[in-house]
Order: C-alpha cells, then structure tokens, then sequence
C-alpha cells in the first residue's frame, strides 16, 4: 500500500465463481472461475485501469464490487469515513445506502436506458427510489447532472433513440451522477462510440473527475484508452492480477510476458516505423479448468519447470507500487 494515499476500496482473496450444472437435479459438476483470488486496493481519487483479453474476467471483477455479481469467497472493503466495512455482508438496507456511493456505467448505453420510456422517467425514477420526494429537487438536481455533460435541459422529453451513441453514452453518464457517487465503474464506456466520439467522451470523464473529485476504475480493452485514462493500471489473465503499476511505468517497462505482448499489439501510427509484434502461441485455457502452476505458462515464451507447478505470487518490483507476478522476477525463485 502506498501510505501517502487514502484507500477507498480493500479487496481480499475475492472469488466470483460461477456453477456448472449438469442433469435434472441441476447436479453442479463444475465452477467457471471468472474472478479467482483477486487482491487489489484502489486509491481515492484516481483511474485505476483494468486490461486484458476478452473472458478474463475484468467486467465481472467490476459487477462483483459493485455487488451485481454475488462473490464466492472473498472481501470487498469500502472505505466509510475510515472504518472499512465488508460489502459483501450487507444487508439490504446497508446495500442500498452503498448503491450511493457507487455507481456503473456500462457498455451498451442503448441497453442502459429504457427505449419506452422518456429520459425523463429513466433520470427521475432513481431519485424518486433514494428519497428526493419533491419535483422541484429532482428536475433541479437533473438539470445540474445534464450540464455537466453538454446536454441540453429540454432533450428529457426525448426518447433514447432521438440521441447518436456519444450523447446516450453522456445521458448513463449524468444518471449515474445523480445520486452523487465517490466511486464509477466504467465498464468499456467508449468502445462502443466512434473514434472522435471517444474522444470527447474521455476528456468529458476527465473534467468531471477534477470538478467531482471521483474515483474511476475504469475496464477497457483498448490500450491506447487506458493509457490516457489510467494513473495506475492492472493487467488480468485468467480471473487474476498479473501485473500493477503506475501508467507511465507499465507502458516504459512491462514486465510480465503477457503484459509485453498485449502492449506490443498497440498499432503505431506512422507508417515509417515498424513496430516487432510479440505474438502468443496456443490458446487462452478454460476459466473451467485452469492450468497448474502460472495460467499463463502454456503460452509464455520464457517458460521454466517451476511455471508448470507452482503459481507466482504477486511482488513488488522495479519502481514503487510496481507489482508482478512472475517467476522471472520472483528473487526466491532465482536464488534457488
């Protein structure tokens, strides 16, 4: 931890698995380990990023702290005022105060929004739910959210198709704002948006971190996104952290041979420069059946007998807050 910094989220050991079922009696033979021993803590105020290919567990890692997903095992401490309670032992009054202070934005912003229903309705209904009973409130507390991401107060009449991906990306955005969070989850916001639209978007987030003094962590596939986005980054593999550090660190010197070969897919744009692609071999294993010893061993380039039975674990390394998990810079693996 790095003391100089308060801690808004501690998460220990958290395991989200999900059952496999088999036969008439739904007889579980098995688990898909989709989030499988996670520990992180996430500092108030910044963009933690959060990478990986597809299925490695990065988006349900985001819907378990936000207790959309049910964990299997593990803590999810929220810091209140400096006692950190476990979420995952809420009740449901306790859940609801929590909804609060943590919102989601998600991929899909049509999906997110009711196609039936005015904005409206859609910015109105969760203030009715957390207790703003009067109307003058709630239309002054909608006007200030729509404001603050350039929509226009009388574009709440319309219907969510009346409105281009960028402006219903920014309308998920407001709602989730409504209710004055310290912490989003932002689960892929841009990646369904144009390029140029993105851009606005992510300058549009970045503003209203600085005004609102909020916490991101921010889930993307595009690296180049979280490069611009992220203070600090986490890379995922297989429902654990391989790697964290500081934005700048990570992109100068990954260290993990995964993280190496993600980041040397990121294209350069100029035509004159040819860039050496690290390309992996094999194929990424079943959450269902993980490998023994490191996930990633079967695909790893600098792989060694320990790799096939021993799992690393995760260590500091190089600059502060630069963690690894890996036996190629694991000291107790190279001195013995």
């Amino acid at each position: 931890m790095n003391e100089n910094k308060e801690v808004i989220f501690r998460i220990k050991d958290l395991k989200t698995w999900f059952p496999i079922t088999k036969g008439a009696f739904k007889k579980v033979v098995g688990h898909v380990k989709a989030v499988d021993g996670l520990n992180l803590e996430v500092y108030k105020g910044e963009t933690l990023g959060i990478v990986g290919e597809s299925g490695c567990g990065k988006s349900t890692f985001g819907k378990t702290v936000m207790m959309l997903e049910n964990p299997t095992g593990g803590q999810v401490e929220f810091n209140y005022g400096g006692e950190f309670k476990d979420i995952t032992k809420f009740s449901k009054p306790e859940m609801f105060e929590f909804r609060k202070k943590v919102q989601m934005v998600f991929q899909d912003p049509y999906s997110a929004l009711n196609p039936q229903k005015k904005i409206y309705t859609s910015f109105e209904e969760p203030l009715k739910v957390h207790g703003m009973n009067t109307r003058e409130e709630r239309e002054e507390t909608m006007q200030r959210v729509l404001k603050m991401v350039n929509i226009q107060p009388d574009y709440l009449m319309r219907y969510p198709h009346e409105f281009s991906g960028g402006q219903r990306q920014r309308l998920c955005i407001a709602r989730a704002l409504e209710v004055t969070p310290e912490v989003l989850i932002c689960d892929e916001p841009v990646s369904a948006l144009d390029v140029s639209i993105q851009a606005q978007v992510l300058n549009l987030m970045k503003d209203i971190q600085k005004e609102l003094n909020l916490t991101y962590l921010f889930i993307a596939h595009d690296l180049s996104v979280v490069q611009y986005m992220a203070d600090r980054i986490v890379v995922m593999y297989l429902g654990n952290i391989v790697e964290v550090a500081d934005s700048k660190a990570l992109y100068d010197e990954p260290l993990h041979p995964y993280t190496q070969a993600l980041l040397s897919a990121i294209p350069v744009p100029d035509i004159h420069k040819k860039k050496k692609r690290q390309v992996l071999e094999g194929e990424v294993p079943s959450p269902i059946h993980k490998p023994s010893g490191c996930a990633f061993h079967n695909r790893c380039p600098h792989c060694m007998d320990i790799c096939k039975t021993q799992d690393p674990a995760l260590v500091h390394k190089g600059v502060e807050g630069h963690m690894v998990a890996c036996h190629l810079h694991d000291e107790t693996t190279q001195t013995s």
